[in-house]
């Protein structure tokens, strides 16, 4: 039974049973199958730490005071979105509806969320303060120490169903090494984002059991779709692990997507064996 398990399986992108279950239960503690930095090598490009400096700089010594909800500032977050977007696309995306409250700018609502699942951030005597540890590590490492703490937050802690409108499907969360571990392996070339959604199909057909039977959609495309938006875009791109581009679909308002790794990815979480 061991050495079955210790077999590579094909449905599994080669791996095992027994690395299977280790990325999928022991993400964080399986030294002979994964590492993850604790400290980038230099500061990393990634959305959300973009974010996070945009709120850091702006939390700065004397704290930020939120709103009577507990919420970021208005004018921060137009501020953070115009530095985000710059001006003409933040126009753009302001054009039908202006920032007036945190959750407008979805992406930096998320990012404080996270920060604050990491210990980042925290609320002391009514303000948003820069938390110790996380002063302690910008002045020693910069934003090479934040990055780490960021991922592990975002994949332990937050819960990604929380950005969209499809069923909750845990899983695909519970998953994410085993995502970033076809990225590893096949990213080095763009790839259409369904190269990955079949891999992870193949892997995981019984997901396709916990789609609402009474949904107007065909299940396994809702479910691609989900995949897709949730772990390669608002997971793998956010966190700065991959890139994505659009690609238009003809006689169609619906658009694909292609997806490469980041060199990022290879820093951040290091696969051991190739």
């Amino acid at each position: 039974m061991q050495q079955r398990n210790q077999q590579s399986v094909a449905d599994f992108a080669g791996l095992s049973a027994q690395q299977m279950h280790q990325l999928l239960y022991d993400p964080y503690d399986s030294p002979g199958l994964v590492r993850f930095s604790e400290i980038l090598s230099a500061e990393p490009v990634a959305p959300i730490l973009t974010l996070f400096r945009l709120l850091a700089e702006a939390v700065g010594e004397q704290g930020l005071k939120p709103t009577a909800k507990g919420n970021l500032p208005r004018h921060f977050c137009r501020e953070a979105a115009l530095a985000y977007f710059g001006e003409e696309a933040c126009r753009e995306r302001t054009r039908y509806g202006n920032i007036n409250k945190e959750e407008d700018f979805f992406d930096l609502h998320v990012t404080r969320l996270v920060a604050e699942a990491a210990g980042l951030l925290r609320k002391y005597k009514g303000r948003f303060i820069l938390s110790r540890n996380c002063r302690n590590l910008l002045s020693h490492n910069g934003y090479a120490a934040i990055h780490p703490l960021l991922l592990r937050a975002y994949t332990q802690k937050f819960n990604w169903a929380y950005r969209d409108r499809y069923p909750e499907i845990p899983f695909l969360q519970q998953a994410f090494l085993f995502t970033l571990f076809l990225l590893h392996r096949h990213g080095d070339q763009w790839r259409d984002a369904a190269f990955y959604e079949d891999h992870f199909l193949q892997a995981f057909p019984m997901l396709l059991d916990e789609m609402a039977p009474a949904s107007a959609y065909d299940p396994e495309q809702e479910l691609r779709t989900c995949y897709t938006l949730r772990t390669l875009e608002c997971f793998a791109q956010f966190l700065g692990l991959a890139e994505l581009e659009s690609i238009p679909r003809e006689k169609s308002l619906l658009h694909d997507y292609r997806v490469r790794k980041t060199v990022l990815l290879d820093e951040a979480v290091r696969f051991q064996g190739g």
